[in-house]
């Protein structure tokens, strides 16, 4: 059995979802989720308060918290607490891979390239538990129906927090002008799709001069709604942000663009370099 733990919101959830999904399989063995952070002081003291997000997929892994796990007549087994794969670095690790059975994955695991030989599999884990309703229903229709283009503007605590915005730091309006203007030239005319965290600032400052819908009707805690619209758009502009990763990633048409920023951290030493699938076009 592989067990992986959970933290921060759903994008990053999926990540470490992703990376113990393929080692499980890889082994042939069930996957566990630890869910323990959530009730953590870290988590509950942090600016931004997460919970476990991602009863929003029929996944077939179970949820649970690493206390239960450790008592387990597995994590008696396995040791568990003594076997923790730790990731050491944001580049991608290729000893992941070939980790031992039995083991508890903890880190964020953002690259594509843990998780790319089960694509397909993957996709299927992570489809939604629900179908939508009422104005998400209409809208996927309508986004289905047309050339679709989502555009995702990361800000909540990427502003309000300056720790955090130190860290991750926001994409510019002149990022998003030069990727409006590569969309553009590569897929013609097009209808935009503007997901955020603050669609009022968007609505004031982001005018790409397009069709453009802004979308400001799901809460918080529908994000994961924000998410299925968006990777039902046919091409993609991305915040620094791995709900919008996600957003792209899921879609996976092969004609598709996708354009994300260059600079995903303010610290330049980050390796980002196994960030970005390289099918897709970064800009600065």
């Amino acid at each position: 059995m592989i067990a992986t733990r959970l933290v921060g919101g759903l994008g990053n959830q999926m990540f470490q979802y992703a990376a113990g999904f393929r080692l499980a399989r890889h082994h042939g063995v069930p996957l566990r989720v630890d869910t323990s952070w959530f009730s953590s002081q870290e988590a509950q003291g942090s600016d931004t308060p997460r919970t476990y997000a991602l009863g929003c997929f029929a996944l077939t892994a179970r949820p649970d918290r690493l206390a239960a796990l450790r008592h387990s007549r597995w994590g008696r087994r396995a040791g568990l607490g003594r076997r923790v794969l730790r990731e050491t670095s944001f580049a991608f690790d290729p000893s992941v891979l070939d980790a031992p059975d039995e083991v508890l994955l903890d880190g964020y695991w953002q690259s594509e390239r843990y998780f790319a030989d089960v694509a397909g599999p993957l996709r299927r884990e992570l489809t939604f538990a629900s179908p939508p309703t009422g104005r998400n229903a209409q809208l996927l229709a309508e986004i289905r129906s047309r050339p679709a283009v989502s555009v995702h503007v990361r800000r909540g605590d990427y502003v309000s927090s300056p720790a955090t915005n130190d860290y991750h730091g926001t994409c510019s309006p002149a990022y998003y002008a030069a990727a409006l203007e590569h969309v553009t030239a590569a897929v013609g005319d097009a209808h935009y799709y503007v997901f955020s965290d603050d669609p009022p600032w968007c609505k004031e400052n982001l005018d790409l001069g397009v069709p453009t819908t802004y979308l400001d009707h799901n809460p918080p805690e529908r994000g994961f709604e924000d998410l299925r619209l968006m990777a039902a758009c046919r091409h993609h502009v991305l915040a620094n942000s791995s709900f919008s990763w996600w957003g792209a990633w899921l879609e996976d048409e092969p004609s598709h663009v996708v354009v994300a920023p260059g600079t995903w951290f303010r610290d330049a030493s980050i390796d980002t370099g196994d960030l970005l699938p390289r099918r897709w076009v970064r800009l600065r």
